[in-house]
């Protein structure tokens, strides 16, 4: 059963299609409605993995995400990817999604926000207030050593980061 105010948060997959399949069991398991990715998934064979998303997808694209025409037309069967900055709402909430953290801090003076996410530093960064700040880590565990992800419930606006391991 799908949630409504639960948001799957994910960034810097990185080809690591074990990570993937981790975090799309965790998302679903969790009822996600919405998962939204920050950027770098690398090369279009990943979408195998991220079809088995229940709810739906939105994303970015990274600074390694050379291969745009190919991820545009395998994800373009369970959603959508976009240049960033992205703006949308969901469930009554304003989100905007990039990859750089380039943009962020003209959005963390913009009142209209309620939630920016971000990648590409393969860094866990949450701040909580208006807009709550979210930077998931990286799920790919390259850098870090740790496979990361988050949950946004909407309803509280409270985050739970996961480890995937």
């Amino acid at each position: 059963m799908l949630h409504d105010n639960i948001v799957g948060i994910i960034s810097d997959t990185h080809d690591n299609r074990d990570s993937i399949i981790k975090a799309v069991e965790t998302f679903n398991k969790a009822g996600c409605s919405l998962v939204v990715h920050a950027g770098d998934y690398i090369a279009p064979f990943t979408i195998r993995e991220f079809e088995k998303i229940k709810g739906n997808f939105l994303g970015v694209f990274g600074n390694n995400d050379g291969e745009k025409k190919g991820l545009n037309t395998q994800f373009s069967k369970i959603g959508a990817l976009y240049e960033p900055p992205l703006e949308f709402t969901h469930s009554g909430k304003r989100f905007v999604v990039m990859h750089e953290p380039d943009y962020l801090d003209n959005y963390l003076k913009n009142n209209d926000v309620d939630i920016i996410i971000y990648g590409h530093l393969h860094e866990i960064d949450i701040r909580q207030g208006k807009p709550i700040v979210i930077n998931p880590g990286e799920c790919c565990s390259w850098l870090t050593g740790r496979s990361t992800v988050v949950l946004l419930d909407l309803s509280d606006m409270k985050t739970e980061l996961l480890n995937l391991e």
